[in-house]
């Protein structure tokens, strides 16, 4: 694969803490786990591998500015350009044994996503996308599917767990969405949700409460394969806005307005 400098750098980083990761995850009845929240858990092996790819990551590029999930923000020399990083995205799969769980690093330059990584460790699916690009999957290049009727189409999302605020619109959005489609998932890792609509594997995704570090290098994987993505509110940021709508381009205006009761 070719790519610049901060992508190749990235594709390392995301390789080293996934081998990390899935030496951990052999043995994830041993691991200790300490509770951030109901359904909301760090382990051990979440904070290593964020601190191999920030070792990595800052090492290589020391003047940029840093926001990941397990050690927070910290500004850099540079202002303009910042790592934004998810060490384990779907630490629940990953507790109970579920092998759908991902790495996920972005790079951010004046306010936009320039380049994203997605490592799915478990089945060796590398997602890559730099802007202007396209997106990839290890050598494949990546398109969001060709479907045009709604009924066709499989949806994924994220429901609300403990005491999160959203559930009754999920509820809602469900009731108005599943009766004219193919299906719903919920499969508990935001960025290969992402990944899936860029590959074409889902038609749409949508979710609220989410963190930069969610969404950040999936946005882009779907933008560099065709795809759209919005806020759920419409006219909002989308990082700022902690939700998301995306979907291929036959069924993005459906979707939309099927979650935006409109």
């Amino acid at each position: 694969m070719q790519g610049s400098a901060n992508l190749n750098l990235m594709i390392k980083a995301a390789r080293r803490a996934g081998r990390a990761l899935v030496k951990d995850f052999r043995e994830v009845e041993n691991l200790q786990v300490s509770a951030k929240g109901p359904g909301d858990f760090v382990t051990k092996a979440d904070r290593e591998a964020e601190r191999i790819i920030k070792e990595d990551l800052m090492e290589a590029r020391p003047t940029y500015g840093w926001l990941g999930e397990e050690t927070g923000a910290t500004a850099g020399a540079d202002p303009t350009r910042r790592w934004i990083v998810d060490p384990l995205d779907g630490t629940t799969n990953f507790l109970h044994g579920l092998p759908h769980w991902a790495v996920s690093i972005a790079l951010e330059h004046k306010g936009e996503i320039v380049s994203g990584v997605v490592f799915d460790a478990a089945k060796d699916e590398m997602y890559w996308a730099e802007k202007g690009a396209g997106a990839w999957m290890n050598e494949r290049r990546l398109r969001v599917s060709g479907r045009r009727q709604m009924h066709e189409g499989l949806f994924a999302t994220g429901v609300p767990f403990g005491a999160k605020k959203t559930l009754p619109a999920m509820v809602a959005d469900l009731a108005r969405l599943m009766p004219g489609c193919a299906g719903v998932r919920r499969w508990g890792a935001a960025s290969l949700d992402f990944a899936y609509v860029a590959s074409g594997r889902f038609d749409g995704y949508w979710e609220r409460e989410l963190q930069p570090w969610d969404m950040a290098a999936g946005l882009l994987l779907v933008r560099e394969a065709g795809g759209f993505a919005e806020a759920v509110r419409e006219g909002y940021d989308i990082l700022d806005s902690g939700s998301v709508i995306c979907g291929n381009d036959g069924l993005f205006d459906a979707f939309t307005k099927i979650i935006r009761n409109l």
